[in-house]
């Protein structure tokens, strides 16, 4: 784009026109680079909007450049809401749109008396990883394997579709506190990490009963999974199948998920998952 782009000319609103959303499946198709046949449509945003479900949109002047869209849910006996996308345009990505249209979108879910929202990400997404338990305060204790299945059409799906299942208690001091830029105290420890990054960016399993000895432990990942697949897709699949064991046996002896950190150590950037033997709904 040759144009400046300008943060203070991008709104956001609830789209509430069919015909507002038909940006929204092209969005898709340019983000996720998903087949029409993966596209969320009209027909479906329309009717879930209907039932309660939420759209929001991102635009500098018409042009929708990103937006949230998720539906009623229901978890751990209680109305939840389940947050299934949230896009984008790359060139707007440096305007912190995806919290704006997160912190919009918890508005809604408040105002219909709603205090758990959930959705799911790539744990080896460092990024996202930090987006989500830094900024806005997400727990998590579900990991779920191949979640889209094993032959995802996008793009981003080049190392399988694993997921953790996350929730945020939008009402909790926990998250008020993350999203009002309260710095949380996160240490690692001297925890042995179930996973770790060695010096040539491959990952090393650590004794199990080492690990979890301790009522907190931790995971690493690469820095950039992403740019690794493209120096070696072996590794980065080592990665997928190290930290799925990991995550697995963690949340099977009863930790938690609760926090991340970014990080250097020599000349590597990697990421940490904090995990603490807790109940989940003890983050409410």
């Amino acid at each position: 784009m040759s144009a400046v782009i300008e943060s203070s000319n991008i709104k956001i609103r609830e789209i509430t026109e069919p015909a507002e959303m038909r940006p929204v499946e092209d969005l898709q198709r340019e983000v996720w680079g998903v087949p029409d046949l993966d596209v969320v449509p009209v027909t479906h945003l329309v009717a879930t909007k209907e039932a309660g479900g939420v759209l929001i949109g991102a635009y500098d002047g018409e042009n929708l450049v990103g937006f949230v869209y998720g539906f009623p849910a229901f978890e751990h006996g209680q109305m939840a809401h389940h947050s299934h996308m949230l896009a984008v345009k790359p060139e707007y990505r440096n305007f912190d749109l995806g919290r704006r249209l997160k912190l919009a979108q918890r508005e809604h879910v408040i105002a219909q008396g709603i205090g758990l929202m959930t959705w799911t990400f790539d744990p080896l997404q460092s990024l996202n990883a930090y987006f989500n338990f830094c900024k806005l305060g997400v727990v998590s204790d579900r990991y779920l394997p191949n979640f889209y299945g094993e032959d995802a059409a996008s793009f981003l799906h080049q190392t399988g579709t694993d997921r953790l299942w996350i929730s945020w208690f939008v009402n909790s001091d926990r998250v008020k506190n993350r999203i009002s830029n309260a710095a949380a105290a996160l240490d690692a420890g001297s925890t042995t990490p179930l996973v770790e990054v060695t010096n040539d960016g491959s990952p090393r399993r650590n004794d199990l009963s080492a690990s979890l000895a301790y009522d907190r432990t931790s995971i690493e990942i690469p820095g950039d999974i992403n740019s690794l697949y493209e120096e070696s897709a072996q590794k980065a699949f080592s990665w997928r199948e190290d930290t799925r064991w990991a995550f697995t046996e963690a949340l099977n002896a009863g930790y938690v998920i609760s926090g991340f950190m970014r990080g250097r150590r020599d000349s590597q950037m990697l990421g940490s998952y904090l995990l603490s033997k807790a109940e989940l709904l003890s983050f409410r």
